[in-house]
C-alpha cells in the first residue's frame, strides 16, 4: 500500500504522463507553455524556460517575475554550460529552484519560483517535469528533421523527373551522385500516371519511400500542376531483371494497380516503353491514357495510340517546314522555349508551377515567343502547329542541309494519303455527336461555355460529350488539354478532304 505521499507523487505522475500522452497524440509542436501551467497548477510556482544562457525566456507562465533572472545570470550560465545539474537559491523574497535540461551544452534551464519553500515532492515534480520537457523538445526536433527530410526529399525527386522530362537524364545522375536512384540505371521506363485524391497521393509516395528518399528501383513524383495526379516512373520491366513481379509485372505497378482496384476514385494511366530521354513522350502518353481510363470499367488503361501525326508526314518536306516555323526560337533564352515547350501539353497556370515560376513570368516568354513566331499561343490551331513542329524537330537531330528548297507549307503536308488516312483512323471510333461537339469546340477555341451557345446544349452536355470522347480517342482533352492537337489536324485534314 502507497503512504500518502507516495499516493501524491503516483497522482501527479500519471496527471503529467496524460499530459505527455495528450501532446505526442495532438501537437505538432510541444506545447511547452501547456506542461508549465499544468506544473504551475500542482505546485503553485510560478514557471520559466529559460533558452540558454543569455537568460532569454522561452516559455513561461502568465505570473512568471523575470526580473529574478539578472541576479541568477551567473547560477543560469553554470547550469545551461554543463557545471551544475540543478540548484536552488532564494531571489529577494522567492525560493527558486532550477533544473537544467538534456546533455548538450547551452542547455535550456527550467526555473520554478515560489513565495514559500517548495516541498521534497514538488522539487521532484519539477525534475521529472523537466526529463517530459526534454522529451517533447526532442520529438519535436525530429519532427522537423523528418519534415525537412520528406520535403528535400520531394524536391529531389522532383528536380530528377524535370530533368528527365527536360530529355537530360545524364543531368539527372550529375544531381544525385551519392545517391543514384536505381531508375537511372535503366534503359527504359515507362510513366505510370495514378489520379486519386491529393492527401491519397501524399500518403501514398510516403507509404512505399525508402530511407534514401526514393521507393526502391521507381519514382513517385507529386505532381505540382495537378493536384490529384501522382507520377510513377518504373524501370520497364523488360530491362528491369530484379524488379519483375508475377508474369512480368514491375512490383511497383502491381501495387498501382491494386490501389486501383481496390478504390473507386482511382484510375491509372499507362505510357508505352520510353528511353529515358524521352520521358516527356511517355508522360503524354500516360495523360492520355489516364483521359480513358477514367471513364473505363477497370479504370486503368495501357497507351495503345495509333502512329503519332509527325511520323507519317514525307520526312524532309516536314522537317523543313517545322524547322522554318521554329528558327525564331533559336534566339531566344532556353527558359523561353522550355516554357513553350510545356505550354503544347499543359495550361500556362501548370507550367508556372511545373517550372516554378510566377504566372507573370510565364506570361512574359510567352508574349516573347508569340512575337518571335508571329503567333497566338492562345489560339489552339496555333499551338497544334507549334506542337506538331517541335516532335519533328526533336526526333532528329541532323543539321539543316545547305541549299534546301523552300519549306512547304503545313497545309501542303496534310495533302497527302498517309495523312488523310491518319485522320481517317483517328476519328473513327467518334459517333457524329461527338464530332459535331468537338469541331464546335475547337472552332470556339476550346471555350465549352461558347461552343454550348453554338451548339445550343448545355456546358456541361459539351463537357459529357468532350469526356467520351477522351475515351474513344484516348487523348487527354480536358486536363493538361494535350490531346486538342490530334483533334485540330484530324478534324483540319477531313474537312479540307470534304471540299
Amino acid at each position: 500500500m502507497l503512504d500518502a505521499q507516495g499516493q501524491w507523487q503516483a497522482g501527479h505522475l500519471d496527471g503529467l504522463l496524460r499530459e505527455l500522452r495528450r501532446q505526442v497524440a495532438h501537437e505538432a509542436e510541444p506545447d511547452v507553455r501547456g506542461v508549465l501551467s499544468w506544473l504551475h497548477r500542482q505546485t503553485g510556482a510560478e514557471i520559466a524556460l529559460v533558452a540558454d544562457n543569455a537568460g532569454i525566456v522561452e516559455s513561461s507562465t502568465s505570473g512568471f517575475p523575470q526580473e529574478i533572472l539578472h541576479p541568477l545570470a551567473s547560477l543560469l550560465t553554470r547550469l545551461s554550460t554543463g557545471h551544475l545539474a540543478a540548484a536552488a537559491t532564494q531571489a529577494d523574497t522567492l525560493h527558486v529552484r532550477c533544473e537544467a535540461l538534456g546533455t548538450h551544452a547551452s542547455r535550456p534551464v527550467l526555473v520554478a519560483a515560489a513565495r514559500s519553500t517548495l516541498s521534497p515532492e514538488s522539487a521532484a515534480l519539477i525534475s521529472h517535469t523537466g526529463s517530459i520537457i526534454t522529451l517533447l523538445r526532442r520529438a519535436g526536433d525530429g519532427e522537423r528533421t523528418w519534415r525537412g527530410f520528406q520535403y528535400k526529399a520531394r524536391q529531389v525527386r522532383f528536380a530528377v523527373l524535370q530533368a528527365l522530362l527536360a530529355g537530360e537524364p545524364a543531368l539527372a545522375r550529375r544531381m544525385t551522385t551519392g545517391a543514384v536512384p536505381p531508375l537511372l540505371e535503366a534503359d527504359r521506363l515507362r510513366v505510370h500516371l495514378l489520379h486519386c485524391p491529393p492527401a491519397d497521393r501524399d500518403r501514398i509516395a510516403q507509404a512505399h519511400q525508402d530511407p534514401s528518399g526514393y521507393h526502391g528501383s521507381d519514382l513517385m513524383v507529386q505532381c505540382p500542376a495537378f493536384k490529384e495526379h501522382l507520377i510513377c516512373l518504373i524501370a520497364d520491366a523488360a530491362g528491369n531483371r530484379d524488379g519483375d513481379g508475377p508474369g512480368g509485372q514491375d512490383r511497383g505497378e502491381e501495387v498501382l494497380r491494386r490501389l486501383v482496384r481496390d478504390n473507386p476514385g482511382y484510375a491509372l494511366g499507362v505510357s508505352g516503353p520510353h528511353p529515358l530521354d524521352a520521358t516527356a513522350g511517355a508522360y503524354s502518353q500516360a495523360a492520355h491514357a489516364l483521359a480513358a481510363a477514367r471513364t473505363t470499367p477497370g479504370r486503368v488503361v495501357s497507351y495503345r495510340g495509333q502512329t503519332p501525326l509527325d511520323g507519317v508526314l514525307p520526312h524532309r518536306p516536314a522537317l523543313a517546314w517545322a524547322r522554318d516555323l521554329l528558327r525564331p526560337l533559336e534566339s531566344l533564352p532556353a527558359i523561353t522555349v522550355d516554357v513553350t515547350r510545356f505550354l503544347m501539353s499543359a495550361p500556362r497556370a501548370a507550367v508556372a508551377r511545373l517550372l516554378d515560376l510566377s504566372r507573370n513570368t510565364v506570361t512574359a516568354h510567352i508574349r516573347r515567343a508569340e512575337h518571335s513566331l508571329g503567333l497566338d499561343l492562345a489560339d489552339v490551331r496555333s499551338r497544334a502547329a507549334v506542337h506538331l513542329a517541335l516532335a519533328l524537330t526533336s526526333a532528329c537531330t541532323t543539321p539543316e542541309p545547305d541549299g534546301q528548297q523552300p519549306a512547304p507549307t503545313l497545309d501542303d503536308l496534310l495533302r497527302t494519303e498517309r495523312a488523310a488516312a491518319w485522320a481517317q483512323t483517328f476519328l473513327r471510333p467518334l459517333g457524329a455527336t461527338q464530332r459535331r461537339t468537338l469541331q464546335a469546340w475547337i472552332d470556339a477555341n476550346t471555350d465549352a461555355q461558347q461552343a454550348a451557345r453554338h451548339l445550343g446544349i448545355s456546358r456541361n452536355t459539351v463537357r459529357a460529350h468532350l469526356r467520351t470522347a477522351e475515351a474513344q480517342l484516348g487523348r487527354d482533352l480536358l486536363t493538361t488539354g494535350a490531346g486538342c492537337h490530334d483533334v485540330v489536324h484530324a478534324l483540319h485534314i477531313t474537312a479540307a478532304q470534304a471540299v
